[in-house]
């Protein structure tokens, strides 16, 4: 189905309408057909409109709509890139239960994600909404096909285990002295060229050529095996600490086959994961990317990680542990906005590197951040540059294992200028550590240097004693013959410890196969930042020529290894050695360049070789030696002079590399020309070219105030290889600004700057018109300059006048270049208008014309605002005022402050009349103390006084009073989720120390925040408030202060922090009559609504027969009320649901018992026995139904062929028969059996009839002798009891038959007590049918249940087993 675009028009049946409708529900486009719909009908709309799912792959995905609409609506559904008409993906259905429309995907996938449209329409209209689907695709998924896999992978993986086991054991035995550990190839198959030097140091491999011809030969092996089963593997990033606790390592990689199996590896032992994060190694698949994490870090966790797939390694990292703790931890800093905070620790061992996290994400360096360490590498650094409020939270300090973390606070500018503004950068820093830092640092530099010099003496000593041992062991070492020698050779030394003392029989060493200088090259790894050095040692003459029986080993190239870290044996004389070596330099074409290296001996001479070969002095080539310093100076260099350049020494050597370089350059001349600025006029053109050299290729820009111009009409570029070339044709002033030229090749970049002035006429003069005067005798007023002047100075502004009435303008002429004029001839009342132009080099521009100006009409003031008291003394008042808005035209030269009592109507004035107030502030002095005055002040201008100000407050002239105590009884009265009530007491007066309080202010401080902020702007009256806008559950603190004329007292703060919640409510069902018990029809929704109340919000779970209800089991909680849906019920979903509602207070629970059923079946075919004369056995097969339902039982009916109806004779029967009595002879009788369970009867199984009416017969009878017949019998039990297993809180029915005479006596006992006198027990006892019912049984009834017949002829008895199920 094909999606409408936004911009088409959605197609419509001839002669309908498309009128756009709005939902109440957001996101569903309504389109009505028809222009008014009928009474009680309407168009399609969405009451509940289906979700956005985020679902992980192989789960079910579900989209639900509840839709309204009369007619009922027909529904579809579609997706955006695809169809869903495949059944098995997607099952679209209705429950008219819920009234709810679905889309089902079971086993979704994750090409299933796409955007969804639901569509429903009836003949009035229809109704759109989307919904998106997001799958998140999973590279393990627990599922029963997976667990199978994983079986089946376990039991290979087990044997493969055994053999890589065995292999690695094997391989660890067979390993001879100077083979390289197989750990140490793994090592250098994962890691960056970089790191080659420091795990070759690890392991003792000196032999870097033989190192890397092996490594590529390994590398090109592996590769093979993994292109098997990978076909990308990149970004392999070696395991870190991550977060405290926690490392990781990841990689990316393309599995041909997804179902490969993944192993992990820990020191070649094979270690399980999940991908569950609670498992201590876990790993996550987000896309091509595999994370594999190690939780809950300890020491044992250090080694080497490697991962395989199906054998084959794939990735190998080392996990080293640094023992190391933090001697001072980072502290809280505080810091001003726009400044620098700075985080300092120190540690109790060097180390390179440490990780910093900010508000749990890890930092790195750059523009925000700055991270250092000190050349101890103790002493490491966190510099947050810039900081803003959202730079304020928790920052820590990984070492290891080892973490420490702090607060940094960022505070508003305290200038209250910049309030509202974006502050200025500042140059401060606030936190760190400073000179202490150092301190500390030095005194453990110092503890550890001590601590390695003792362990160096340490060393010598055992050298020491090793030496005289072999000294005393050196006569017994001559007599031994050299062919036991040979055998046994001693391992490999360090080359230095051939200038040793020589020993009787010196060993020899094995030579190294010749290589060539290309070879070397080819062979040795890209020089990195440090200079490498190598050093050879000369051979002796002895090792020169070795005897016959060693020719063979002296043939392959030496290999010098180690299998753990490298540990230098004895203390050694180097001979002359490089103390410093060649370093990389980078030179520009026709510059010098200079290689510096030295010596430890200033005796010794060395040779110089480019690229292998051998140079010499040249003119542009000098070999300077000064001492031990050598030098090699190129002058002029051009690109020949770039390559490899080895200095080599008494058989050391050190290498380097001279990169001749070729960035643009431009001549100094040229650039201070280029510099200066291109002015013209308006429509002219303007020329920018600029020569330069550099090496091709070179990218060219122009750019015009930092925007880069591009060719078109009205710019033309052009480039070559030596200069570059601007035009711009017709330039506008809009084109005036800063010109740039940058240049860039691959060696660096280089800009030039101009500017270019387009001269043009200014623009016209602006306004508003400020009047400054206009009285009878002249009109003065200002104006505003051009916005753009054009680029010249304004010379003159030329002005003519119009008098209001007339049509002639009259010319006044040029006055100065200052926006200001008075025209002092001018006839009272006269209204005047203005024409001003700006006049420069370039030009006049256009005219700007003023409003009407009336010369020598008074005009008064408007009324300044109202009077502000500033202080209050018992001799002095001080009152401030600000002008009025409206000056009259004129300038305000004074201003009239009067004053008034408290209940008189008469003002007075204050200052003298002729002395108006020059100044917007006044004391009032003419004050009786006590007394309460009033104050209007009134402006003053050229026409007179206007109109008073509005009165200002009611000031009693008295001295300022004290501020206020502390509120008491301040406490919390009631709280909700949203609001916080609060009261408190008026604190006590003390005469000279604090004064009656007039109001309070209540101020709230969130727990995260460190600022107080208040909740009335005015100050309250009463003792009492309620703060609202509150959020759900957050923690504030609150405070009260109290205030009056003499400023704020001290605050009160509550005792402890408060919740934004209702008061602790343990929780407590509300509704005392619901029901325990439910009997729902199966095929139909059972509900289930618990009221409550709680605080806070409890947690509420369900569960079914003591385990978590199913996912088909919807249920809803709101505030107040949880609600169990079962949408389509099922028999399987019967049994006790319990409820269990839980805060921090304390918990209560509620068990429901809901059972699904259906009508029951009717029993099977019915069979009749006369076992005793006048009884009938009567027996039926059980209900299909008797298995699933322990609820059902039955009920027999009986029909005579005298009285002709129906009536009940048995009910409630658990078990297939029953025994009637009272069957007279010669009648016919039928039978009816019912199956009857919680929900309804069954329809009935009916017997055969029983007796057969004979015809009457006359007979005779002749009687023999009677003889006496004797009917005694002891007891026996015809029917035994049976076994019972019944649920709790169900009722029981038991029964039994016996017989005897004369009648016996029946007792029943539980557990050896007898039950005949017990309530609780209902027993019967029908001719010779007895029958217990026990209503509801309870744990207490589990046990055994005896009945016991007893008569004077015996005793007979019949047990049975009672069973409670929970």
């Amino acid at each position: 189905m094909k999606f409408t675009k936004s911009k088409e028009k959605e197609p419509t049946a001839p002669g309908q309408v498309a009128i756009k409708k709005r939902s109440k529900v957001p996101g569903v486009m309504i389109t009505q057909f028809v222009e008014k719909i009928p009474a009680e009908k309407s168009h399609p709309d969405f009451s509940r409109k289906p979700i956005a799912l985020t679902i992980q792959e192989g789960k079910l995905a579900v989209f639900k709509a509840i839709i309204t609409g009369d007619p009922t609506p027909t529904v579809t559904w579609a997706r955006n890139n695809g169809d869903v008409s495949d059944p098995e993906r997607y099952v679209a259905s209705y429950d008219p239960v819920l009234g709810e429309h679905q889309l089902q995907m079971p086993n979704v996938g994750v090409d299933q994600a796409d955007t969804y449209k639901c569509y429903a329409s009836n003949e009035y209209g229809r109704a759109i909404v989307t919904v998106t689907l997001n799958v998140i695709e999973v590279g393990f998924k627990k599922s029963k096909a997976m667990q199978e896999a994983r079986l089946e992978q376990q039991e290979k993986a087990a044997a493969n285990l055994k053999k890589t086991l065995r292999t690695r054991v094997e391989q660890k035995e067979e390993r001879k002295d100077g083979e390289v550990d197989e750990k140490f190839w793994e090592l250098l198959l994962s890691a960056d060229k970089k790191d080659y030097e420091r795990i070759c140091t690890e392991y003792g491999v000196t032999d870097f050529r033989w190192m890397l011809k092996k490594l590529n030969e390994k590398k090109k092996e592996i590769e093979e095996q993994q292109s098997q089963y990978i076909e990308h593997l990149s970004n392999l990033r070696h395991i870190e600490i991550k977060t405290p606790g926690c490392a990781e390592f990841e990689f990316e990689m393309d599995l041909k086959d997804p179902n490969a199996r993944i192993f992990l590896f820990k020191d070649g032992v094979m270690v399980p994961f999940n991908t569950d994060t609670d498992e201590k190694h876990s790993l996550r698949q987000v896309g091509r990317k595999f994370i594999f994490s190690v939780y809950g870090l300890n020491a044992e966790d250090a080694g080497l990680y490697q991962v395989d797939i199906e054998g084959v390694n794939v990735f190998s990292t080392d996990f080293k542990i640094p023992a190391v703790d933090f001697l001072v931890k980072i502290q809280e800093v505080k810091a001003v906005e726009r400044e620098d905070a700075v985080f300092e620790c120190v540690l109790s061992a060097p180390l390179p590197k440490i990780s910093w996290l900010g508000k749990n994400v890890a930092l790195e360096q750059g523009e925000k951040y700055d991270i250092s360490v000190s050349e101890d590498m103790l002493i490491h650094r966190l510099v947050v540059k810039d900081c803003m409020q959202v730079d304020k939270g928790i920052y820590a300090a990984v070492a290891g294992m080892k973490s420490c973390n702090a607060w940094l606070i960022v505070e508003a500018d305290p200038d209250p200028n910049q309030r509202g503004k974006k502050a200025a950068r500042k140059t401060t820093q606030a936190g760190g550590g400073g000179a202490d830092l150092i301190k500390i640092a030095a005194e453990q530099q110092e503890k550890l240097q001590k601590e390695r010099e003792e362990r160096m003496e340490q060393l010598k000593q055992i050298q020491a004693e090793e030496a005289a041992a072999k000294e005393e062991e050196k006569p017994a070492e001559e007599e031994k013959p050299a062919e036991e020698i040979t055998a046994a050779p001693e391992p490999p030394k360090p080359k230095a410890k051939s200038k040793s003392k020589a020993k009787p029989k010196p060993k020899p060493k094995p030579k190294t196969e010749p290589r060539t200088d290309s070879e070397a090259i080819a062979e040795e790894p890209e020089p990195e930042s440090e200079p490498e050095v190598e050093e050879e040692q000369p051979e002796s003459e002895e090792a020169a020529s070795p005897p016959p029986e060693e020719e063979t080993l002296s043939e392959e190239p030496r290999k010098r290894v180690r299998t753990g870290p490298l540990v230098q044996d004895t203390i050694i004389d180097l001979g002359v050695h490089f103390t410093s070596g060649l370093s990389d330099v980078h030179a520009i074409i026709g510059q010098s360049a200079e290689m510096v290296c030295k010596l430890s001996s200033e005796k010794c001479d060395g040779i110089w070789c480019k690229d292998g070969k051998e140079i010499t002095t040249t003119d542009d080539l000098k070999i300077v030696k000064d001492g031990a310093v050598h030098k090699l100076i190129v002058s002029n260099c051009t690109e020949d002079d770039g390559g490899k350049y080895r200095f080599e020494a008494d058989g050391r050597k050190t290498e380097a590399m001279l990169v001749v370089e070729d960035p643009p350059r431009m001549n100094q001349d040229d650039l201070a020309k280029f510099s200066e600025p291109v002015i013209i006029r308006v429509g002219q053109k303007a020329t920018f070219k600029m020569d330069f050299v550099g090496r091709e290729p070179m990218k060219v820009q122009w750019y015009n105030e930092g925007e880069e111009m591009l060719e078109d009409n009205h710019i033309k570029i052009e480039k070559s290889d030596s200069h570059s070339r601007l035009l711009l044709v017709k330039c506008q002033r809009k084109d005036s600004g800063e010109i740039k030229l940058k240049l860039k090749n691959e060696f660096g970049t280089i800009e030039a700057l101009s500017r270019l002035i387009v001269l043009d006429k200014p623009t016209n003069p602006m306004g508003p018109v400020e009047v400054l005067e206009a009285s009878a005798s002249c009109v003065e007023f200002k104006w505003r300059p051009p916005k753009d002047d054009g680029g010249s100075a304004i010379k003159n502004y030329y002005i003519e006048r119009n008098q209001i009435g007339r049509n002639t303008w009259m010319k006044i002429g040029n006055i100065p270049g200052e926006p200001h004029y008075k025209d002092t001839d001018v006839d009272h009342g006269r209204r005047y208008c203005y024409r001003i132009r700006a006049l420069t080099a370039e030009g006049t521009s256009d005219v700007f014309e003023t409003n009407d100006i009336q010369a020598g009409t008074k005009a008064y003031p408007g009324p300044p605002s109202t009077p502000k008291v500033v202080s209050a003394f018992k001799n002095c008042i001080t009152l401030a005022w600000s002008p009025p808005t409206n000056t009259g035209g004129t300038n305000i030269v004074g201003y009239n402050l009067e004053k008034r009592k408290r209940g008189s109507n008469l003002w007075g004035q204050v200052n003298p009349p002729d002395e108006p107030i020059k100044g917007k502030q006044y004391d009032v002095k003419d004050v009786v103390e006590g007394m309460e005055y009033e104050f209007r002040v009134s402006a003053i201008n050229f026409s007179g006084a206007g109109e008073p100000s509005t009165p200002s407050e009611f000031v009693i002239a008295r001295d300022p009073k004290k501020p206020p105590g502390k509120v008491t009884d301040l406490k919390v009265t009631d709280s909700t989720y949203t609001s916080l009530s609060l009261s408190w007491t008026k604190p006590k007066e003390e005469e000279g120390v604090q004064d009656e309080a007039k109001g309070y202010f209540v101020e709230l401080r969130p727990a995260e925040n460190t600022e107080w902020g208040r909740c009335n702007s005015n100050p309250l009256i009463s003792t009492s408030y309620t703060i609202l806008g509150l959020k759900s559950m957050a923690m504030y603190w609150v405070r009260v202060v109290a205030t009056n004329e003499g400023g704020d007292g001290e605050p009160r703060d509550l005792d402890n922090y408060i919740i934004s919640m209702p008061p602790p409510v343990r929780p407590n069902f509300t509704n005392r009559k619901m029901k325990s018990f439910m009997v729902m029809r199966a095929e139909n929704s059972a509900r289930v609504n618990i009221n409550f109340e709680a605080s806070p919000m409890p947690t509420i779970i369900w569960l079914k027969d003591g385990m978590p209800v199913s996912k088909r089991v919807t249920v809803g909680n709101t505030d107040g009320m949880s609600q169990l849906l079962i949408p389509s019920a099922e028999r399987s979903d019967s049994g006790i649901y319990t409820i269990i509602v839980k805060n921090i207070v304390g918990q209560e629970t509620f068990s429901v018992e809901i059972r699904v059923t259906d009508d029951p079946k009717p029993p099977g075919p019915v069979e009749l026995e006369e076992n005793v004369p006048g009884t009938l056995t009567v027996s039926w097969e059980p209900s299909p139904d008797e298995k699933r339902d322990n609820h059902l039982h039955y009920m027999v009916m009986k029909r005579d062929s005298i009285k002709r109806t129906w009536h009940t004779v048995a009910d409630r029967l658990f078990n297939n028969n029953f025994t009637a009595v009272n069957i007279m002879p010669g009648r016919e009788y039928n039978f009816r059996v019912y199956a009857k369970n919680d929900i309804g009867v069954s329809e009935p199984s009916e017997s055969l009839t029983w007796g057969v009416i004979r015809k009457k017969e006359k007979f005779s009878l002749n009687l023999a002798p009677s003889k006496p017949c004797n009917f005694d019998s002891a007891p026996i039990f015809t029917v035994p009891l049976k076994t019972h297993s019944i649920p709790e809180k169900y009722e029981c029915y038991m029964s039994c038959a016996v017989k005897g005479y004369p009648t016996p006596h029946v007792t029943w006992y539980h557990n050896n007590v007898s039950l005949n006198t017990d309530t609780n027990y209902y027993i019967t006892n029908t001719c010779g049918v007895c029958s217990m019912l026990i209503l509801r049984v309870s744990a207490k009834d589990n046990g055994e249940y005896r009945v016991v017949a007893e008569n004077s002829l015996g005793r007979a008895e019949c047990s049975t087993q009672l069973t409670i199920l929970e």
